[in-house]
């Protein structure tokens, strides 16, 4: 069975019969240019080159992803329902109240995406972090995979191994309304509101998704969190709209930051008026404290002995950068071990890997951020080498490049991938790739269609 590195090798040999395949490249790089893969107002940077995984692959994160979001669920309903066990965390107080807040629905994590470092020679794996109602990528993959689905490469290929692309839009609506379904104070015809705090979000996804649920004959508006207003029967958008059901795509620290104008959401959710799909408990595995948390005795004592053997496996070893947990001075002196990251940030905002920094730079990066020195904690995590992958850096200059000047040579780049579940079930991969350490767009990070091949 072909692993998938060959698969790539395939596909660059298959662009290097087709001369470069440069028609290809610049039609691809012109459709980007117009699309909705829009992320804080620039067009993602996308490799020509799709991600090409087959069947054991799929196995593969099939099964970590759902062992994953088995034991997250575990560590929810038992933060929820067992007070004791709460004191694991170290959470604002403002934050344990929205976690308690009632739900109503059957389903404990709705939407999250579980992002990993697989390495694709042994299908051994680590988790980066797990990322629940905010998690976004699923327009980027769609838009990468249209513009390079015309493309003469992709045509020969298509025509060698059953492919395709993973659909994240139509399912999630699927799974959404099946899990309104079972909210205790359900309507036969919902109003579905899409809501965010607007700065941060991605417009032109929830576009896509709210035109989906029109399209289901479900009207779907798109609100900023601090816009929405409760009479106490109640809540409604700024339009006046009735809204019955929510997908929270704010994350639940930006809650917190806007706890005074997030006051009418809040209200509406503990009076039971809307539906909050997710709740504010997915802030439980959002915050990186949770790797802590599934190695403490209190969350093993819940846990089979497959699932013990499983974080065993895929957890890197994590503490508070705090001389009360660790060490500092090991953390100083052997920095290509460790990553520091802040506790419960998003978008790669303050991780550092020590791989990245020179020995004064680490040392001063750990003197600005332990004991909580920045005003917040922050964690110390051993540092997860990513598998690298042959891949063609994104086209920025083929405007301006004659074809004999488009370079053709691939680039070894390490891997990140983002496996979404959808109500529990695998749906997807959001690929992204990166030269440095840190993969993530500020640091020359890409992001590549997920494309399944031979099933």
């Amino acid at each position: 069975m072909a692993q998938n590195a060959d698969y790539t090798q395939e596909y660059f040999d298959l662009m290097e019969s087709l001369d470069g395949d440069i028609i290809g490249r610049r039609k691809a790089f012109a459709y980007m240019r117009q699309s909705t893969a829009i992320v804080h107002h620039e067009v993602v940077a996308s490799s020509f080159v799709p991600r090409l995984y087959g069947k054991k692959t799929f196995e593969k994160m099939n099964y970590v992803a759902t062992t994953a979001h088995k034991i997250l669920c575990k560590v929810v309903e038992n933060y929820i329902n067992n007070p004791p066990y709460r004191e694991i965390f170290s959470f604002d107080a403002r934050l344990e109240e929205l976690i308690l807040l009632p739900r109503g629905y059957d389903s404990l994590l709705p939407f999250i995406r579980v992002d990993i470092f697989l390495d694709e020679n042994d299908l051994s794996c680590a988790f980066c972090e797990f990322n629940a109602d905010g998690s976004s990528g699923m327009n980027e993959d769609r838009e990468i995979a249209a513009s390079i689905a015309g493309s003469a490469s992709f045509s020969e290929f298509a025509k060698r191994h059953n492919i395709h692309p993973s659909e994240l839009f139509e399912t999630w609506v699927d799974e959404f309304l099946e899990i309104y379904g079972t909210y205790i104070h359900r309507t036969n015809n919902p109003q579905i509101a899409i809501c965010d705090f607007l700065e941060n979000a991605v417009i032109d996804e929830f576009k896509i998704f709210a035109e989906i649920f029109k399209s289901r004959g479900i009207n779907c508006s798109i609100y900023d969190v601090r816009d929405l207003r409760f009479d106490g029967e109640s809540l409604r958008g700024s339009d006046g709209n009735r809204i019955d059901a929510i997908w929270r795509r704010s994350v639940t620290n930006d809650i917190i930051e806007h706890w005074d104008e997030s006051q009418q959401l809040i209200e509406a959710v503990r009076a039971q008026k809307v539906a909050l799909i997710g709740s504010f408990a997915g802030h439980l595995i959002h915050d990186k404290q949770i790797f802590r948390a599934l190695f403490n005795p209190a969350t093993q004592a819940f846990l089979t002995e497959e699932e013990k053997t499983f974080i065993d496996e895929t957890i890197p070893y994590t503490t508070f950068l705090d001389s009360n947990y660790i060490d500092l001075e090991k953390v100083r002196g052997e920095k290509d071990r460790w990553i520091i990251k802040p506790t419960d940030h998003y978008g790669a905002d303050e991780v550092h890997a020590g791989l990245y920094w020179n020995q004064s730079e680490w040392e001063a990066l750990i003197d600005k951020f332990a004991n909580q020195a920045a005003g917040m904690p922050f964690l110390a995590q051993t540092y997860c080498t990513p598998h690298k992958t042959m891949i063609l850096p994104a086209d920025t200059a083929i405007e301006s490049q004659s074809d004999a000047e488009v370079p053709r040579e691939g680039q070894m780049y390490n891997n990140l991938m983002g496996l979404y579940l959808y109500n529990g079930k695998f749906a997807g991969v959001f690929s992204r790739l990166g030269p440095n350490p840190i993969i993530c767009k500020d640091m020359g990070g890409i992001t590549a269609a997920t494309i399944w091949v031979d099933l």
